[in-house]
């Protein structure tokens, strides 16, 4: 009996150790598993943390207008009797555009002049007969206010005749020519648009906590949508000196070099407003930074622990991994920011991918595909 006992005991020990042994070697095994299939390399974008040449500026949507620019008219009634320019035509400051019929106007004219002529000639001849003491002093008197009357009827009509001529006021470019020979115009209408190109205004808003960084004189670039990769250099002319009192900005002008008349009165353009000297930051695709409510950061690349490698883990034989790293970022520029604070140069630095990623997280880089770094970076059809 005790021998029969033992042995069942025996049976019991084993069998419980077996169990055990089963499950303690399973848990082994899966925690071995999931270490190794949890946590795979992710695959990442890089780039390293370089310092670059940074010019501070103010950008700005502006407006364009010509530096003069005005809607022809005539200032009186009348026929449009000839037309001498052509639609889209450069002209010079007092060259003849049009002429209204002026017939009744010159008739006019020529009988005022013809009444000064004798009013006149009375004049001379009375002041003759005065000094021969032949006629009184009050009669020539009469005979030169008489005179003066007819210059100035004179002088009158001939305005009114010039009325009939629409001159260019300043040197430009016409636009679309808005009347034809025979047709009756009122005072007012516009015969054509006549625009002084180069320069060309521009005129935009700065809030007015910029005022001490910009003065007359200071240099600004333009660059507009409808002519991507050109670039346009002008000054400001002028700074309004009173503060819009809803907005709290100030209205600025610049003047920018048109030769070519590319840029038209009434265009957008994006000003940028050169201020201080170009300083070198430390700078990073936009897609590098990782924007929390607690703080911006980014991922450093550095070797897996007990890894030998570079600096930012370019050894390619060494297992790398990520660590997340809080930054102090500044302004940006295109595809491009500042970074102030928290990356060294020549620090290798995740750009895309981060979304896999955690504080430790393996890593493989693959740059075979780069997120745009450019500076000034324009639309591009697909």
């Amino acid at each position: 009996m005790k021998k029969r006992m033992v042995i069942m005991l025996i049976v019991v020990v084993v069998l419980f150790g077996a169990i055990f042994g089963f499950e303690a070697f399973k848990n082994v095994m899966i925690k071995n598993f999931i270490a190794k299939t949890s946590n795979p390399p992710q695959a990442v974008s890089t780039t390293k943390a370089v310092e670059l040449p940074w010019q501070q500026t103010l950008e700005a949507v502006a407006s364009l207008r010509a530096h003069s620019g005005a809607d022809l008219s005539p200032q009186v009634a009348g026929i449009v009797d000839s037309i001498h320019f052509k639609s889209g035509q450069d002209v010079k400051k007092g060259q003849l555009l049009i002429s209204l019929n002026a017939q009744a106007d010159l008739a006019k004219l020529n009988a005022l002049k013809a009444a000064e002529h004798i009013a006149s000639i009375t004049y001379d001849r009375d002041k003759r007969q005065y000094t021969a003491q032949g006629i009184s002093k009050q009669v020539v008197d009469n005979d030169a206010a008489k005179l003066k009357q007819a210059q100035a009827n004179v002088a009158q009509q001939q305005a009114l005749v010039n009325y009939d001529h629409v001159r260019a006021p300043f040197s430009g470019q016409l636009g679309i020519r808005q009347v034809d020979i025979g047709q009756y115009l009122n005072p007012g209408t516009t015969i054509v648009t006549l625009q002084s190109l180069d320069p060309i205004y521009a005129d935009f808003y700065l809030p007015q906590q910029t005022l001490e960084k910009i003065k007359v004189g200071q240099k600004v670039v333009a660059k507009t949508d409808v002519l991507p990769g050109e670039t346009f250099d002008g000054d400001i002319v002028a700074i309004s000196p009173k503060v819009d009192t809803g907005t709290l900005n100030v209205q600025i002008r610049a003047a920018l070099k048109n030769p070519d008349r590319k840029l038209l009165t009434g265009m957008y353009a994006t000003v940028d407003v050169i201020t201080g000297a170009p300083h070198a930051y430390i700078t990073l695709p936009q897609t590098a930074i990782t924007y929390n409510p607690y703080g911006d950061t980014v991922y450093l690349v550095v070797p897996a622990k007990g890894e030998k490698g570079e600096k930012g883990g370019q050894d390619k034989d060494s297992k790398l991994i990520v660590k997340q790293q809080f930054i102090t970022v500044g302004d940006t520029r295109g595809d491009q920011i500042q970074i102030l604070k928290g990356v060294d140069v020549g620090q290798t630095v995740v750009t895309a991918g981060q979304i896999k990623l955690h504080n430790g997280s393996p890593i493989e880089i693959n740059n075979q595909i780069q997120p745009s770094d450019d500076a000034h970076p324009t639309p591009q059809e697909h």
